[in-house]
């Protein structure tokens, strides 16, 4: 078999850089306390005056990346501390996308690029077999625009740019797997089986790809507008 050759990204950590050098040094701090710390310890910790803690923790707080908790001991007084929100932990380095490609990548030295892309159309319709009953009971052109709906919630930035009664164009401007799809262009062929087998189309025909230098990624397309209840097809030609 051959050897894996997608490395962790050794990128910096940008989310949390945008931040002040201070309330950087403060939030890895608490990214190590998990129980969080009061003002004193934060203060002492960094040797910084706790009014000048203070405010960093109140601009922290205010943009969603700590709050503040009341942490119950057995013995003394309830403290008040700080912790991280979930918004503060994802600040910090992940590696979503090295998992995502090693994973694909993996599975296509043992699948082929075929298999690959059989495995993506049908991870597709296991979303649509979640997303379909929002779709029940529109008429096609009411499906397709909650199918644009849809994927704006995915962050795909799309909307209908025109159209007939039996087609319409969708444009997306937004890749929500960029780097990946330059990767690994069979991505695609997730977008183009979700569009399908939503029932709000009959077929896909796909017009630029924006990892092929096009702006837009992988639409803009024209769909076929399809009957009710057409349901995930069959596997579509690569």
């Amino acid at each position: 078999m051959p050897p894996l050759t997608v490395a962790p990204s050794t990128a910096g950590t940008a989310p949390l850089q945008a931040l002040s050098e201070p309330q950087q040094g403060l939030l890895w701090l608490l990214q190590r306390e998990k129980d969080g710390l009061t003002v004193d310890d934060i203060a002492g910790r960094l040797s910084v005056t706790r009014t000048a803690i203070r405010q960093h923790l109140a601009a922290l707080e205010r943009d969603g990346y700590v709050h503040r908790q009341v942490l119950r001991r057995s013995v003394g007084r309830p403290r008040h501390v700080y912790a991280l929100t979930a918004a503060g932990d994802y600040l910090f380095p992940k590696q979503y996308h090295w998992f995502s490609a090693l994973l694909l990548e993996s599975l296509k030295q043992d699948m082929g690029q075929e298999g690959l892309i059989e495995w993506l159309r049908r991870l597709a319709y296991r979303v649509i077999e979640q997303i379909s009953p929002r779709l029940a009971g529109l008429s096609p052109p009411e499906r397709a625009e909650a199918v644009v709906r849809i994927m704006n919630e995915f962050g795909y930035d799309a909307r209908l740019a025109g159209g007939s009664s039996e087609a319409v164009e969708i444009v997306a401007t937004n890749c929500v797997y960029h780097e990946l799809a330059r990767a690994f262009p069979e991505v695609c062929h997730f977008d183009y089986a979700l569009l399908e087998g939503l029932g709000a189309v009959q077929s896909v025909e796909h017009l630029e790809c924006m990892v092929r230098g096009g702006p837009c990624l992988p639409l803009p397309a024209l769909v076929a507008l399809g009957a009710e209840g057409t349901g995930p097809p069959g596997l579509i030609d690569s």
